[in-house]
């Protein structure tokens, strides 16, 4: 990278994919620099090795998050809240389970009801609601809001790409017109595959029977 390459010339890929051919080592680096990214070696068995101007620490980023993505285990995380929770705090949670929806874990938002709080229960339904329609953006509910003893509990998943994915419909045959002419040239086709499956023992074709008409007898003349 940069540099530590010491093979000139090289076959230059810009930034945004554009080909720039052959050319030396020294007048790519300029090119690089002249943007602000950076000279990398993306073919070293080439020859000439190809480069490519790019921005190498976000390369390694975007690396390195799809290579989390591929092992990431999924988790089940849990946030809690209280009926009198502050709209501050509510909002921190909630970015926390976006977060942890976002990066394809389980969210399971309680909340907990302590002595007399137990009255206010309607208080409780009324966060995790709020919780609930602010998240749906992200999530699918997969258990709903339910008492569980002293406290209220809610199971969100990550919401799947594909889900939302508009269906394709049928495609429909077209009525035959009966006003339309008939192709002859199709009719010749269809005849030539029906003669060709005949022939190979597959179908026979349709043949229509002509009566045989015996003839009439002719009388004879009688004799002199």
């Amino acid at each position: 990278m940069n540099e530590q390459i010491r093979i000139t010339p090289i076959r230059l890929i810009g930034a945004d994919g554009e080909q720039h051919g052959i050319v030396s080592t020294a007048q790519a680096m300029e090119m690089a620099r002249e943007v602000g990214f950076d000279l990398v070696e993306i073919a070293a068995t080439e020859r000439p090795p190809v480069c490519k101007i790019m921005d190498y620490g976000k390369f390694k980023y975007a690396q390195s998050k799809k290579s989390h993505q591929k092992t990431h285990q999924q988790k089940l995380k849990e946030l809690r809240v209280r009926p009198k929770t502050g709209t501050h705090d509510v909002d921190t949670r909630l970015n926390q389970a976006r977060q942890f929806l976002e990066d394809g874990d389980k969210v399971q938002l309680k909340v907990q009801f302590r002595g007399r709080e137990m009255q206010h229960i309607e208080e409780g339904r009324r966060i995790i609601d709020g919780m609930l329609e602010k998240l749906a953006d992200v999530c699918k509910v997969e258990k709903m809001p339910m008492m569980e003893g002293k406290q209220m509990s809610a199971l969100l998943a990550p919401k799947t790409t594909g889900s939302s994915a508009p269906q394709k419909k049928p495609s429909e045959k077209k009525p035959v017109d009966p006003k339309k002419p008939i192709d002859p040239r199709r009719l010749a086709a269809e005849a030539a595959k029906a003669a060709a499956l005949a022939a190979a023992g597959l179908a026979a074709p349709a043949v229509t029977a002509t009566p045989v008409v015996a003839p009439a007898p002719v009388a004879e003349a009688p004799a002199k």
